[in-house]
């Protein structure tokens, strides 16, 4: 088993190493900015975009939502949130040609598992937060952690950029780890530092007040002033997928790619939290069929505590059985909610059944998909999808059947 995982680790070594050589080390003529963590990596490097851009940048961007290369955008439908086979190196390359001054890349622990990290002259490093994620996959929660861990000593140690500055935030328990790595010397931020600052609408809740934090240190350290900064920060326009809202009145609709424990207990606090809601309306699933097993009752768990009525559906069972996946995080719903819970197989259907059942005041919120635009089924099947789309269809029959 130790021979066979080697021998995978040299061949995805191989193939960074060989991308960088037939791409000729693009890295080395753009100013690269990597962004690890558990969550908010996206949205930090959205908000990165948005102020070099107001600063009059070029800037290209791989992240689980979409690539970017200047003024051209595409949704990522690739399933990796960090590919690999030579695509950034001939992203890098693309933006290279396409005068862009600065790369932005979300580095994965899968990604930096396989090297894909490798041979990327980075200039910056930075560390959002650190959550239990993809442990079946690491093993541990450690091992999880030194993939993360790995992105920092390869930039430290690789990279050929000088000077190189790394960020962690320093809200987060982890951040030591990752500032040592850095020989503590990273530039570490805090909710505090943008106080003062007034944040757009899209940037709700305390973790995004971290998210702007660490965009607001790196912004400042290339150079971006703070007149830009703070135009940036009001008017940003989110993120497709996090905390994105469809509707906001009489009774809010509200889309989010939440698929971890902390994550969930995250979004449902800041939403009863900012927005007062009469009811939480929750329809929630269970993301990657075959993995993370250990979630799925933890997900019952803290839906029992946040939420009004809980609607379990369907969301990426892969091989697996889905109404399966639904049952093992019904375990999880304290008998209190029991009666106020639904088990609705269709998504669709379960989508609709929240919207129907809202009322003035109220929240709904789905979580899970966030912005990607299908499910993954049996044998590789991928079912097109969005949240978004589906909550706005449902609407538009509502207020069709009000009028008529």
């Amino acid at each position: 088993m130790d021979l066979v995982k080697k021998a995978k680790g040299t061949y995805h070594f191989l193939l960074a190493y060989i991308g960088a050589v037939i791409y000729r080390h693009p890295s080395r003529e753009l100013f690269v900015i990597g962004v690890t963590g558990t969550k908010g990596k996206s949205t930090v490097l959205e908000i990165l975009a948005a102020g070099l851009e107001a600063a009059g940048n070029k800037v290209a961007l791989s992240s689980s939502v979409r690539t970017k290369i200047g003024a051209y955008s595409k949704i990522n439908q690739s399933g990796n949130t960090m590919p690999g086979r030579f695509f950034l190196q001939d992203l890098m390359r693309r933006a290279v040609k396409a005068d862009c001054q600065f790369a932005l890349i979300e580095v994965t622990s899968e990604g930096v598992r396989q090297h894909r990290d490798r041979f990327i002259d980075f200039d910056v490093a930075a560390f959002t937060n650190l959550h239990p994620e993809h442990i079946e996959s690491h093993g541990s929660f450690e091992k999880y952690r030194e993939a993360k861990l790995d992105f920092f000593r390869n930039v430290d140690k690789f990279s050929k950029k000088h000077p190189k500055w790394f960020f962690v935030n320093g809200e987060n328990e982890n951040s030591k780890f990752f500032a040592e790595v850095a020989d503590n010397q990273a530039i570490t931020s805090f909710k505090k530092d943008v106080e003062g600052y007034e944040l757009s609408p899209a940037l709700i809740g305390d973790f995004n007040r971290e998210n702007v934090a660490i965009a607001e240190a790196i912004l400042k350290t290339v150079g971006v002033t703070e007149l830009v900064r703070r135009r940036t920060f009001k008017t940003f326009p989110g993120v497709p997928g996090r905390v994105e809202f469809v509707k906001q009145e009489p009774f809010a609709v509200v889309v989010d790619y939440a698929h971890t424990p902390e994550s969930l207990r995250t979004i449902y606090g800041t939403l009863k939290k900012e927005l007062k809601p009469h009811n939480l309306i929750c329809v929630l699933g269970s993301a990657g069929g075959g993995r993370d097993k250990w979630k799925r009752p933890e997900f019952g768990k803290i839906a029992s505590e946040y939420c009004s009525r809980i609607i379990l559906t369907n969301e990426d069972p892969f091989d697996e059985d889905p109404m399966e996946i639904i049952n093992e995080i019904e375990q999880g719903i304290s008998p209190a909610k029991k009666d106020k819970s639904l088990k609705i197989l269709d998504r669709r259907e379960a989508i609709r059944t929240a919207i129907a059942g809202a009322k003035k005041g109220d929240v709904v919120i789905m979580t899970g998909k966030g912005s990607e635009t299908y499910i993954r089924v049996a044998k590789g099947k991928r079912v097109p999808w969005s949240d978004r789309k589906v909550s706005e269809e449902v609407l538009a029959e509502m207020k069709k059947n009000n009028e008529s």
